[in-house]
């Protein structure tokens, strides 16, 4: 899940556009973006698989909480600046400029810093925030997939329900991780940014957005969000 935002915790986790040059593909196999397409994909998309253009419900990611269910710890929590920090009447701050660039990608990629421990969490709640436009939207679903290299790590099927429009919308999933062996925590975490994940949001079964991250696992330092 990806929220253009400021970093309010330990862990870091830093924004920055996908590799443009890698273009976006209107879809699968010749066809349309279904959710039983992206269930079937066998690796990380090499392109996004729709535009922001998709976007037709002005859904708009504003918050994003972790949380460990087993302690309540927080792990860290994420919002979006409002809109009037980046007044286009004033003169615009290092973050607006980059929030108002021409690279239509800014704001799909998130790069996250964790530290080893990260990988040893058991059941963590996700606490999103989102606002929506004048439509409604029905059947509103995530389907989030995680990649080291090529091995499938996890699939996350979530369903947000029914939003009315012009509302503000707060959910928490709960993500359940895998026991993963030894030997692979070992090689995430020597392997820096080779953990990724596609999260693809549909609505009535239409792609309609399609963001993307990857993760490091040697961290324990404090970075600034590029924004």
């Amino acid at each position: 899940m990806s929220v253009d935002s400021e970093n309010k915790s330990s862990e870091s986790r830093t924004i920055a556009p996908y590799n443009a040059e890698n273009g976006i593909d209107d879809g699968v196999e010749g066809g349309p973006v279904t959710p039983e397409m992206v269930l079937r994909l066998p690796t990380i998309t090499d392109k996004y698989l729709c535009s922001p253009e998709a976007n037709i419900y002005d859904i708009d990611f504003t918050r994003f909480q972790i949380r460990d269910l087993e302690t309540g710890a927080v792990l860290f929590e994420i919002t979006k600046p409002p809109a009037s920090e980046c007044d286009v009447h004033q003169e615009p701050e290092p973050d607006c400029e980059e929030l108002g660039s021409e690279d239509t990608n800014t704001g799909r990629f998130v790069r996250y810093q964790f530290t080893p421990q990260f990988l040893k969490l058991k059941t963590v709640g996700a606490t999103i925030e989102f606002l929506v436009g004048p439509k409604p939207i029905n059947n509103f679903r995530m389907i989030e997939r995680h990649f080291f290299r090529d091995r499938l790590l996890k699939t996350f099927d979530f369903q947000f329900g029914f939003c009315i429009p012009n509302s503000k919308n707060t959910c928490e999933h709960i993500y359940e991780f895998p026991t993963l062996p030894a030997d692979l925590v070992s090689e995430m975490i020597a392997n820096p940014f080779e953990t990724r994940s596609d999260s693809f949001y549909f609505v009535d079964n239409q792609l309609v957005m399609h963001n993307k991250a990857d993760y490091a696992y040697n961290g324990g330092h404090t970075t600034h969000d590029v924004l």
